[in-house]
C-alpha cells in the first residue's frame, strides 16, 4: 500500500526470464499485487516469475493488448502501473510516478521516454517513429501527448469500467491513452522517466508494428457506423 492506495503492477511477458528476474528483483515493498502474464512463452518466464513472488497468469493468445487485458481483469490494486519485463523501463522509479500521480492530481499518468538519456535505449529510427506516431495522436485528439507509444502508466483502476479498449496488439498502448483523453472526468498528465536499453531480444518490428498503430490511431478517430 502506498499513501491510502493499494498497488497492482501488471507485467506482458513474451520469453522475458532474464529481464523478468531483475524487474522482481528492484520491485519495491509497498506494491499489494504483481501480476506477471506471460504470453505464451517459450522459456523459463513463468517460473522465474513464480519463484519470485508474482502471480503469474498465462494468456495463450499473442499480444501486447490481449495480456494486458488479461491482466486488468484480475487486478484487485485502487492503482494500476504497467511497465515492461525486459528491465527497459524504471522499476525503481515507482514511487517517484506515484508522487507525481498524487501532486498532479490526475487519474491516467503517462510516463514519457522522452528525452532519451541513454543513448542506446532508442535506434534514431524508433525515436523518428514514435515522434511521428505521437504528433499524429496529439492531431487527431486535440492534446498534445508527448510519448504515445509509452508501456508504462499509471492510472485508478476504477476508470477501466468507462473504457472501450478493443486493441489485442500494440496499438493497445496508445488505445489506452486515447480512451484516458476522450473522457472529460479523466484527469491525464505526462511525466519524463529514465528510459533504459533492454534486457534480451527485441520482438518489436518497427516498420510494421509503427504503420499498423497509426492506421488504428485513424480508424480510432473516424466515427463509428450507428448498429
Amino acid at each position: 500500500m502506498y499513501k491510502g492506495d493499494t498497488i497492482t503492477v501488471i507485467i506482458p511477458c513474451l520469453n522475458e526470464e532474464q529481464g523478468i528476474e531483475r524487474v522482481l528483483r528492484n520491485m519495491p515493498d509497498f506494491v499489494d499485487q504483481v501480476i506477471v502474464v506471460d504470453n505464451a512463452s517459450t522459456d523459463r518466464t513463468s517460473h522465474v516469475a513464480a519463484s519470485l513472488g508474482a502471480q503469474v497468469i498465462r494468456e495463450d493468445v499473442r499480444g501486447y493488448g490481449r495480456s494486458y487485458k488479461r491482466g486488468f481483469g484480475d487486478a484487485t490494486g485502487d492503482l494500476i502501473v504497467t511497465l515492461d519485463g525486459d528491465h527497459s523501463y524504471p522499476v525503481d522509479a515507482l514511487s517517484y510516478l506515484l508522487e507525481a500521480f498524487r501532486h498532479f492530481e490526475v487519474d491516467f499518468l503517462n510516463a514519457s521516454r522522452f528525452p532519451v538519456r541513454d543513448r542506446q535505449a532508442m535506434s534514431l529510427k524508433h525515436h523518428f517513429g514514435n515522434l511521428m506516431l505521437s504528433i499524429a495522436m496529439s492531431v487527431l485528439y486535440f492534446r498534445w501527448v508527448r510519448d504515445s507509444q509509452s508501456g508504462m502508466w499509471v492510472f485508478r483502476r476504477s476508470i477501466l469500467k468507462d473504457m472501450q479498449l478493443e486493441s489485442d496488439g500494440m496499438s493497445f498502448s496508445e488505445e489506452i491513452k486515447i480512451e484516458a483523453l476522450k473522457n472529460p472526468r479523466v484527469r491525464f498528465g505526462e511525466i519524463s522517466i529514465m528510459y533504459t536499453s533492454r534486457i534480451g531480444e527485441k520482438k518489436l518490428n518497427p516498420w510494421r508494428d509503427g504503420f499498423a498503430n497509426l492506421l488504428f490511431l485513424i480508424k480510432k478517430r473516424l466515427p463509428r457506423p450507428k448498429p
